[in-house]
């Protein structure tokens, strides 16, 4: 069923009382579904929504929900009620939730926490907010090598309902320092009088809780890993990033670094939920930049009004070539940024990267640089020695944007910074002002009538 179709269900039963029918509707979806439902519900006929599910499907999409919803949900919620819902809830969706309210309704989520979880969910609050050790979550199962693999089951018997997952197990000494991981595929293929020390793989890929969290992700996707083991300096077993939280990381990065590459302020909130005001002001103070920057561009222009007066149709071809310049160097930082977060590159490689980015721009440049020569004689009518101050410009600035491109970003990842704040917008405003100062380098050292 689609999420319209859903909500218009949903609706028509709230409308008609009938929370029979809509129990068992409610009982047939998926979590996710139903937290979109929820976001076009009525905030005063939300708690009957959420008080028809299931405990299991409550928590699971209160999880999904957005931060709004949520707050809006606790504050409706009685101590009771929210209590069922955060037991439910694994520590690092808790933490998550955490993170997004306000201090009053932190201080009510934590009220109502058990003490264990309440302990669990402060040392995960403690941790760097971009760490493995904000996003990992506390509930494993934990193997001791001296079990036998009937032992492993009952274990996993015994805890797994309260697990994130159960399908890697990981092993561990009494000091809790990390041995071995095993998996339930290896369990269900052994004998079950073997030993977890016979079975278990020692040579074991785990994080440090200090580690950057998108460097988490990317491990986990470069070797297909459905959980990644996170230690402590000692290598003790503290937690472990399962592949869900790693995917919300890629996705948050990704949408952040695309509006840094923009011109705008990351934004935690989806776009409907940003108000006006909001908006305009992570727009804003960029655009302000941005519009600023160009001075420089205006300067250059400026400066060379008389050689322009001399002959106005190179006025005509300013755009182009600013616009060429841009976009080269729009595609060689783009393709340099992404290599640069999936540790395709890295900041040692910049000979490598210069040496590549120069053939290419060339082969770019002289095939601009010719049909631009076409262009400026058979449809813009312009005198031959114009089309080749056009055409040289087009070669030389081609190679300059992407020398540009290529070269911003590594320098910025070598600094220790985020390589998407030199993207597009203020590379490209480099870029135009470096067209403009070659154009008339090489317009005024061609054409003797602007001498």
């Amino acid at each position: 069923m689609e999420i319209k179709q859903l909500y218009e269900q949903v609706a028509e039963y709230l409308e008609q009382g009938d929370y029979q029918a809509l129990r068992a509707l409610l009982a047939e979806q998926e979590p996710f579904d139903l937290a979109l439902v929820c976001e076009e519900i009525e905030e005063e006929k939300l708690p009957l929504v959420f008080r028809l599910m299931s405990k299991t499907l409550a928590a699971e999409s209160f999880s999904e929900m957005s931060a709004d919803i949520q707050e809006s949900l606790i504050r409706r919620l009685s101590d009771t009620e929210l209590k069922s819902v955060l037991d439910e809830l694994y520590i690092d969706d808790t933490v998550d939730i955490i993170e997004e309210m306000p201090a009053n309704v932190v201080k009510r989520i934590l009220a109502n926490s058990d003490p264990d979880s309440r302990e669990q969910i402060n040392t995960i609050l403690n941790y760097p907010k971009n760490s493995a050790g904000s996003i990992m979550t506390v509930e494993y199962i934990r193997l001791e090598r001296n079990m036998s693999v009937a032992d492993a089951f009952v274990r996993i018997r015994r805890q797994g309902t309260e697990k994130e997952t159960i399908y890697t197990c990981y092993v561990t000494d009494s000091n809790k320092t990390l041995v071995g991981v095993v998996t339930a595929m290896q369990l269900m293929l052994s004998d079950t009088d073997m030993l977890i020390s016979e079975i278990m793989e020692t040579n074991v890929i785990s994080v440090t809780t200090d580690e950057d969290r998108e460097e988490v992700a990317r491990m986990m996707s470069s070797y297909d890993f459905l959980a990644m083991p996170v230690v402590d300096r000692d290598n003790r077993l503290v937690g472990i990033v399962t592949i869900d939280d790693a995917i919300d990381v890629v996705l948050e990065e990704a949408t952040e670094d695309v509006e840094i590459m923009a011109g705008i302020t990351p934004s935690d909130k989806p776009y409907l939920k940003a108000g006006v005001f909001e908006t305009w002001i992570k727009r804003i103070p960029w655009l302000m930049l941005l519009m600023l920057s160009s001075t420089f561009t205006g300067a250059i222009i400026s400066n060379y009004e008389e050689s322009l007066s001399k002959l106005v149709i190179l006025t005509a071809f300013i755009p182009m070539l600013m616009g060429t310049a841009g976009n080269a160097g729009g595609q060689t930082s783009v393709t340099v940024i992404r290599a640069l977060s999936l540790g395709d590159v890295a900041p040692g490689d910049i000979l490598r990267i210069l040496w590549k980015e120069f053939r290419v721009s060339f082969l770019c440049g002289v095939s601009l640089a010719i049909v631009g020569y076409g262009k400026a004689v058979w449809l813009d009518g312009a005198d031959p020695l114009v089309a080749l101050v056009v055409s040289l410009t087009l070669l030389a600035t081609v190679i300059a944007a992407k020398t540009v491109g290529c070269c911003f970003p590594v320098l910025i990842k070598r600094l220790g910074f985020d390589p998407a704040v030199v993207a597009s917008p203020f590379i490209t405003t480099v870029i135009d002002a470096l067209a403009l100062v070659v154009y008339f380098a090489v317009a005024t050292a061609l054409i003797p009538a602007l001498n």
